[in-house]
């Protein structure tokens, strides 16, 4: 006797196992490594779509501070227009429940919610704010007031950000702080208001590593930072077109570990940067439209994961407008 075919709705129940096995491998999935696989995303992927994949994946997203102890918030400037970036920075420190170590922030700070880190973020160590004009030399003083344990401060292209009085109150209530980088947007050899700030950063003695990309330093300042900053293992002042490396300089950078001079190469990095302001007529150099930098990790642990490379979230920005819980909707603009 023939043997009688699977009807259709036998076959539909076997689809609907097969659909349904394929939906639940997230859920189980132990919690180190599902919270591994977060950890590698962007922070701001994490907020809009991650939480969306299963309930085990919500649950992590929200309810596991661990998750949030370096955050890392990277974009692009028109994307940035279309989210409320400094909203969505202030959850993700909320997510970590006062246990945020560092945070890096492009296009996603101002001076308010600098105020709301130093208050949530009492153990905050790594600061990085990028592109963020928002923020102003008196917002920054008023957060790092407060964050006393802050080891590495970074200021990338913030324009609205470099007063003397700011590094000098840094030198002061940030004992620890062991690194330091800014980045001007432009090279201007004509800028003379510099060089109360270079006495500034100088007098931030316990520097480890020093940055200033693109800074109209000269050999007579970049001399009043290796005299005063003795520690210094790392120095980066490439773009810094007013230096002339003479033997003076360079014995006195012997010390240095890692040293990176005005016209060194910068096919390493992944920043971008403007072509200078004015040409220096002085001595001759090329440089390119715009190039790009990335940093260095710090040596005092394995976090190298902190310095991920930029969210790919924007490609499908549409689709989280579409499927994004109601309670999320307030991060699009």
């Amino acid at each position: 006797m023939p043997s009688r075919r699977p009807g259709g709705r036998q076959r539909s129940r076997r689809s609907h196992r097969r659909k349904a096995e394929e939906r639940d491998w997230a859920d189980g999935l132990p919690m180190d490594a599902l919270l591994a696989i977060l950890g590698r995303l962007d922070h701001i992927d994490v907020l809009m779509a991650a939480e969306l994949v299963s309930r085990s994946w919500r649950r992590a997203a929200r309810d596991e501070p661990t998750l949030w102890r370096r955050i890392t918030m990277r974009g692009h400037e028109g994307i940035a227009t279309k989210l409320n970036r400094c909203g969505m920075a202030c959850e993700a420190v909320r997510r970590s429940a006062r246990r945020c170590e560092a945070f890096c922030g492009e296009f996603a700070g101002d001076d308010g919610f600098l105020i709301y880190l130093s208050e949530q973020a009492p153990c905050l160590k790594s600061l990085r704010l990028i592109s963020c004009d928002g923020v102003t030399d008196v917002g920054l003083i008023e957060a790092v007031k407060e964050l006393t344990l802050l080891e590495e401060l970074e200021i990338s292209l913030c324009d609205n950000v470099g007063d003397s009085t700011e590094y000098e109150t840094l030198g002061d209530v940030c004992p620890q702080l062991k690194h330091f980088i800014q980045r001007k947007s432009h090279f201007n050899v004509r800028d003379s208001n510099y060089a109360k700030d270079i006495r500034a950063i100088a007098s931030m003695r316990g520097l480890r590593s020093v940055q200033l990309f693109g800074y109209p330093l000269d050999n007579e300042d970049l001399e009043i930072i290796l005299d005063n900053c003795l520690n210094l293992e790392s120095l980066d002042i490439r773009h810094c077109f007013n230096v002339e490396m003479d033997e003076t300089l360079l014995a006195k950078c012997n010390r240095i570990k890692i040293l990176k001079l005005p016209d060194d190469p910068t096919d390493d990095c992944d920043f971008q940067f403007g072509s200078p302001l004015r040409t220096y007529v002085a001595r001759t150099w090329s440089c390119c439209s715009c190039c790009f930098f990335r940093h260095s990790d710090s040596d005092d642990d394995n976090d190298s994961d902190f310095y991920r490379e930029p969210s790919r979230y924007e490609e499908d920005l549409d689709k989280y407008d579409r499927v994004l819980p109601y309670s999320m909707r307030t991060f699009l603009k």
